[in-house]
Order: structure tokens, then sequence, then C-alpha cells
């Protein structure tokens, strides 16, 4: 199956409280921020790059991507990190009916992500995809639909936060990726969790 074209967007609009605050995607990974490993890793399958922050957008200047900000107040989330992801395809590229969305802090997301999450949506017949690992579904790295926009507006607007409760709604299918020699999805939430991301990545060159 041919990929249909597909706009990444990196969300990295939280609060990352369990690190003192900040945008936890620029700690050094390997000599580089957490947040190039991701743009690096997405790069390739993807037709554009996006990056979802709140805040001043001339910190993340030098990754050379758009910034798009929330449209919904008070940090409500990656739903409205994904929102303002699609409103950005309708105002850019409406041509395009495709959006993947990572954490900015997992530094070893697989280089056939989309790929697969597209298979995955195509065999199911669901409008959604998302990946999976370790028996534990991913819900904030997955794919969304152009055509489902204003009907995630809609379920913000009404108090709607948990990604999985509307993916559900709505058919999601999912994707799995093994742990071993390395879960894909390993995410970077503390100081310790940090440290270990240097093991894996020193383990992994």
């Amino acid at each position: 199956m041919a990929q249909p074209p597909t706009i990444g967007l990196i969300l990295a609009g939280g609060l990352a409280r369990r690190m003192g605050g900040g945008d936890k995607a620029l700690n050094q990974l390997a000599g580089r921020p957490i947040l190039a490993h991701v743009i690096d890793r997405l790069q390739g399958q993807c037709d554009d790059l996006l990056l979802n922050a709140n805040g001043d957008p001339t910190r993340l200047a030098g990754f050379g991507l758009p910034v798009v900000a929330d449209t919904v107040p008070d940090f409500a989330g990656p739903l409205a990190g994904v929102l303002a992801g699609l409103d950005w395809i309708a105002a850019h590229r409406p041509q395009i009916d495709w959006l993947l969305s990572v954490a900015a802090d997992t530094p070893f997301i697989p280089r056939d992500l989309a790929s697969r999450l597209h298979q995955a949506r195509a065999a199911a017949g669901t409008p959604l995809a998302c990946a999976a690992s370790g028996g534990r579904q991913h819900h904030a790295i997955g794919l969304w639909p152009l055509g489902l926009r204003q009907d995630l507006r809609r379920a913000l607007a009404a108090g709607e936060r948990k990604l999985g409760l509307w993916t559900e709604a709505h058919g999601v299918a999912v994707a799995e990726w093994p742990t071993e020699p390395i879960d894909p999805f390993f995410n970077v939430n503390t100081l310790e969790d940090l440290a270990e991301a240097e093991r894996l990545a020193a383990d992994s060159a």
C-alpha cells in the first residue's frame, strides 16, 4: 500500500512537571536535544513536520519547523495539540488528509511508524490508528484524519481530555512493536528516564 501524504506533528506542549518544568525535549541526549532525535526519526516518513508548543516560539526557532500553539486554553493536553496540527493542515496544506502525532520525549520512535500505522488503519477499516508496545497503547502516537477535525473541536469544547476515549469512540486500529532490544516508545519523563535513555542510546549506537 502506498502511504498517503502525511504531516508529522511533534507534541511538545506539556508542562514537564516531573522534570521541574520547562521544555524537557530540549534536554541533551547523546550530545543533542531529545527533540533533534525525534525530528531525525520522523523526517523521511512525513511530507512536512510541525512542532506543537505553547509560549514563546522563538526558543524553538533553531529547529527550523513551524510552531503551532494550542487553540484550547489552559494546557488541555495532547488532544488540543492534535487539533492545532489539524487546523494548521486545513489552513496551509488542505490537500493532505493525515496527521501523524508523536510525543517530543520519545527519542527512539521507529522509522516505519507512519507506514505501519497507515497499514493498520487500512486493514482494520478504521479512521484512526495508534502505536503500542509491551501490550500498552500509546494514544498520543497515532494517525488522525483531517475529516474528524471539527468533531475533535466539539469534544474539546465539551471538556474531553482523554485521547483513548475519543479515539475508541470513532474506531482505532493498533499497530504493535516489540520492546526488544529497545522499546521504541520509551519516553523521558524524569531525570532518571533521561539517564536510562543515555544508556539505551549508547547501547544502540
